[in-house]
């Protein structure tokens, strides 16, 4: 058998999973290592997960999609899963399956438009999560410089 590698890129700070193979179980569960050991090595405050080329989402396929988010969110990073095609959301819808807790977007540049907008937000709770009352300096210019489009 054999399993498609899946590439991780790391944009602006954050890392985007272009999916564009049918998910299987098995390529599901190395893309959540993959993923997971990517955010732990690297200095990331979003993950994207588009699902364009995705045709069919089953229940367990969406539980785990919807599990990496949470673990995600976990390690301190945002995740938004965008690019559903009509087919697979109403599958969804039919289903019964929610994807609470996680963002959605229309493609792959409202979701980046989503994560930069947040940037802000993270580099302020940070400094609150650690009993500063403000960002330093330079974490606001490092998150201006990774958030930046120009």
């Amino acid at each position: 058998m054999v399993v498609t590698a899946i590439p991780l890129i790391r944009l602006f700070g954050n890392l985007i999973v272009s999916i564009q193979v049918s998910l299987t179980d098995s390529l599901i569960e190395r893309l959540i290592g993959d993923i997971t050991q990517a955010i732990e090595r690297t200095q990331v405050s979003g993950l994207i997960l588009d699902l364009s080329g995705v045709d069919m989402l089953d229940s367990h396929l969406t539980y785990r999609i919807r599990t990496l988010a949470v673990a995600a969110r976990l390690m301190g990073v945002d995740t938004v899963v965008c690019g559903m095609r009509p087919a697979v959301v109403m599958t969804i819808v039919e289903m019964g399956l929610d994807l609470v807790g996680v963002s959605i977007a229309l493609n792959l540049e409202r979701a980046l438009e989503l994560l930069v907008n947040r940037a802000p937000e993270r580099t302020t709770r940070i400094a609150e999560e650690e009993g500063r009352l403000e960002p330093t300096e330079a974490e606001l210019l490092s998150e201006r410089a990774t958030t930046s489009l120009d």
